[in-house]
């Protein structure tokens, strides 16, 4: 792929908890400011991977283990999940490192978000061509909401003072933010599997490979509903495509939300940083939710889609 491609990616949440820490809240900084890793973006792009047929390595599965006791489902090793997915009977007996290079690059997840590798005898650290930054809470309304959930079962190991208190099932808490709109930048900078192209491990970063992410970019978040997950859709995509030695910066920062009555409202004030090298931008590609949001941007040749349909607006 001869360019490279900037670009933010909009996630909202309603009533729902985009990405979670260990208290179950909502994730935050010090200050207080939610946001979401890119962790949390990144699986449901996996999940969405896998379901249209992609080998993907970095997710967890499952294996059936023998105990004394009996059979008890445990998570597979980094080194399994390798010799399972790609059919490969013991990691530790292959010592073609080019090989398990070129298994490597066959994962849609590696291929794009790149990869630690330190496995029997191969130590490979790949930088992936795809690179997501942390997506902040771009509204300054968003609070956290819990919710207590009655189960329908008692907790038999719970200590209480009396035999009533033993017989009452447990209570759990579901913890949400009302309403964010988280905002991702990243990159795709083709150039950093030059090495590996040259000593023949990949074809390297491919239009195919751009196109795939691409959809899966787009629609990841609405594709997967969890529990948590569900009321988290896409809401914003913007690609642009410049030349290979363009140079751009974190364009979240650029961007700011509002609301005007029932209506979402992005401003995209990309026009300061875009304008002066406007000659070195292929394309620009703005994917949004048209029923519930508009987006304003001040640049010229912008191509609008509905976020959902695909559909040119």
């Amino acid at each position: 792929m001869d360019k490279r491609v900037y670009g933010v990616l909009g996630i909202r949440s309603i009533m729902a908890n985009w990405n979670a820490d260990f208290s179950g809240r909502p994730k935050s900084i010090s200050t207080g400011e939610i946001f979401g890793s890119d962790k949390a973006l990144k699986y449901p792009i996996k999940r969405y991977f896998m379901e249209n047929g992609e080998k993907v390595l970095y997710t967890k599965t499952y294996k059936s283990v023998e105990t004394k006791t009996g059979t008890e489902l445990g998570v597979r090793s980094l080194k399994e999940r390798y010799e399972d997915l790609f059919d490969v009977e013991d990691l530790g007996k292959d010592t073609d490192q080019m090989t398990v290079l070129k298994n490597l690059f066959s994962a849609a997840d590696v291929k794009n978000f790149g990869a630690t590798f330190a496995e029997a005898k191969n130590n490979i650290s790949i930088t992936g061509a795809v690179q997501i930054g942390q997506g902040f809470n771009k509204y300054e309304d968003s609070y956290v909401e819990s919710q207590q959930i009655l189960s329908p079962f008692r907790n038999p190991t719970k200590k209480k003072d009396s035999d009533e208190e033993r017989g009452q099932s447990t209570l759990g808490i579901k913890i949400i933010s009302n309403e964010a709109h988280y905002v991702y930048p990243f990159v795709i900078n083709p150039n950093n599997y030059r090495d590996y192209i040259d000593m023949g491990a990949t074809e390297g970063y491919t239009e195919e490979d751009y196109s795939k992410l691409k959809d899966a970019m787009i629609i990841a978040a609405t594709f997967y509903s969890t529990n948590a997950k569900m009321g988290c859709d896409n809401e914003l995509a913007v690609f642009i495509e410049t030349e290979k030695d363009l140079y751009l910066p974190d364009l979240s920062q650029f961007v700011k939300f509002d609301k005007e009555e029932d209506i979402n409202v992005f401003y995209l004030e990309f026009d300061t940083i875009l304008e002066p090298v406007k000659d070195r931008i292929k394309s620009i590609e703005i994917y949004y939710n048209s029923y519930d949001s508009k987006v304003i941007c001040n640049l010229e040749n912008i191509k609008k889609y509905n976020i959902f349909s695909k559909e040119e607006i």
